[in-house]
């Protein structure tokens, strides 16, 4: 992802509902509503100055119309994590909650790190096509496993059938899923490439490679220290004194995370270099949870080096 060299001089911070945008402009100090159409924001993002810098919020897709009115109009974006800016204006010791503060917060907030920003760039239409069937396949499966739980609780012989019925719907949507993301992956070279320099990891077969592909498209792209942050594997130091604890994973994509724990699995397992690189962990006093998901971090950081190289050739 990009970071612009531009210094920026006027911030703006949107804060984006379904129906309007709440905007506020650290250049005049006022704070006005817009409709969230598109339109509106075509009229909004050319109106706007070239060195001013736009920040909102991923608000589950609601901003898609306003990144794109501002990418259209060569205004620079900056789309930030929600939780980071919530604890940007806990520092601030604001304890009021509305779309105006919130849009005074953001733009403040683009202010004082817009040097460090990532600017929003709009990422290849069938990447995001993968990611909502990706996305979709792992809402679906979720449920799958909620209603058999349910099915095999006890007293459950009354709606026995009618959960029968959901499971063979949600079985079949799943399948139809899957069909539709080998379809797409084998249309799209760069998506071909991509899934099949994954699966050549040992432990990562098509779901797993196509997940990936879709919930993390920088690969090949990042530094290995990046990749693993960026998956939510990188350890964070929790040193006090003489205290020393296990350092934690946070932070990042955690359904990156949640993909590759199968994987991790199947690694340890069959991957010589792998298997040996866990055991070794575990024998040296690691916790069997720490061990895998240090092997997780090294599927990630491979699979980007890896990705990096075909990129390369």
């Amino acid at each position: 992802m990009h970071v612009s060299t531009t210094i920026p001089t006027c911030f703006v911070g949107c804060d984006v509902g379904k129906v309007e945008i709440v905007v506020f402009d650290s250049r005049t100090g006022r704070t006005t509503k817009i409709s969230n159409t598109g339109a509106a924001l075509a009229r909004f993002a050319a109106s706007l100055d070239p060195d001013a810098l736009v920040i909102c919020e991923a608000t589950g897709g609601y901003e898609a119309v306003l990144l794109e009115a501002l990418v259209t109009a060569g205004r620079p974006v900056h789309r930030a994590d929600a939780r980071k800016v919530k604890a940007f204006i806990r520092s601030l010791g604001i304890l009021g909650k509305s779309d105006a503060i919130d849009a005074c917060a953001l733009a403040r907030y683009g202010s004082e790190r817009h040097d460090r920003l990532a600017r929003w760039q709009p990422r290849d239409r069938q990447r995001d096509r993968l990611h909502l069937l990706v996305s979709t396949r792992r809402d679906l499966v979720r449920q799958r496993v909620a209603f058999r739980n349910r099915l095999q609780a006890p007293g459950m012989a009354p709606i026995e059938p009618r959960l029968s019925r959901i499971l063979a719907a949600l079985d079949a949507e799943i399948a139809g899923l899957d069909t539709d993301i080998d379809t797409l992956i084998n249309a799209c070279e760069p998506l071909r490439q991509t899934v099949s320099v994954l699966r050549s990891i040992a432990g990562i077969g098509q779901t797993t490679a196509a997940q990936l592909a879709a919930l993390m498209p920088e690969l090949g792209t990042l530094g290995r220290r990046q990749a693993a942050a960026l998956a939510g594997l990188a350890p964070h130091p929790r040193q006090s004194g003489s205290n020393d604890a296990y350092r934690r994973t946070r932070g990042g994509r955690p359904e990156i995370k949640q993909t590759l724990f199968m994987a991790a699995l199947a690694a340890a397992r069959h991957n010589p270099t792998l298997r040996d690189f866990y055991q070794r962990l575990k024998h040296n006093g690691k916790k069997p949870i720490v061990a895998l998901i240090a092997v997780m971090r090294k599927i990630i950081v491979i699979a980007n080096a890896r990705i990096r190289d075909a990129q390369l050739s």
